[in-house]
């Protein structure tokens, strides 16, 4: 593990400490966490879509989009030229 200096102002330094306490870590090992997560969002630019992919699919309590959307413009009134 490499050991870096870094200069933040004291109110973060605050903020960081607090949230450190609450968790029950160091202050080294909050910074090692939100670096590790800002790190996987950068990387993770559209890993979200390939994640949810097929999450509904062995869904039974809920029925076909494309059948409730055609039964919605079934219930449409024409449209009257104004």
């Amino acid at each position: 593990m490499t050991r870096i200096l870094a200069d933040l102002p004291d109110k973060d330094i605050e903020k960081l400490d607090a949230i450190a306490d609450k968790s029950n870590l160091s202050r080294a090992a909050l910074l090692r966490e939100v670096v590790a997560q800002y790190l996987m969002q950068q990387n993770d630019d559209r890993g979200w879509i390939s994640r949810g992919a097929g999450y509904w699919k062995d869904r039974t309590d809920i029925g076909d989009g494309v059948d409730y959307q055609q039964a919605m413009r079934e219930n449409r009134q024409a449209h009257k030229d104004i």
